[in-house]
């Protein structure tokens, strides 16, 4: 089945995958040139990753690190720009090494172009990745 095309039905999609711990899926929904950001990334973390294939790089080992159980919630905004959204969510689980809990909350801004991730500014907290077992990217901090 072909993904969502609409930003909010592609996005709910991509947490679906991210459950299942799909990650190859979830990748495959970014078009060739995405751009991934987090402008609140602390220091030894990426800020920018510029195409697919750095995007599914930093998220390789993500089901290793972070055990997603639920969105428990999600608000998704519409913008004036059709292609556009506003993703206000909160993700829970538990870190995989420590098994201690994981309870993230995020706002993203999302840009899809022809049914594909063209632009996605994650604004996570950075203060959660200070937890052991929460380094999932092989940062150097």
């Amino acid at each position: 089945m072909p993904a969502p095309t609409s930003p909010a039905d592609l996005f709910r999609h991509s947490l679906r995958l991210l459950l299942d711990k799909d990650i190859p899926a979830w990748v495959a929904l970014w078009a060739e040139d995405g751009v991934m950001e987090f402008p609140f990334a602390p220091d030894g973390w990426p800020r920018r990753l510029e195409g697919k294939e750095a995007v599914a790089a930093y998220m390789r080992h993500y089901p290793d690190h972070i055990d997603l159980h639920d969105f428990p919630e999600l608000r998704i905004h519409q913008t004036t720009d059709q292609q556009a959204i506003v993703v206000e969510m909160r993700g829970v689980g538990r870190l995989v090494e420590s098994d201690a809990p994981f309870d993230m909350t995020y706002i993203a801004v999302v840009t899809v172009r022809d049914g594909h991730f063209t632009s996605y500014r994650d604004y996570w907290n950075p203060l959660a990745v200070q937890q052991p077992g929460a380094d999932f990217t092989g940062s150097s901090r």
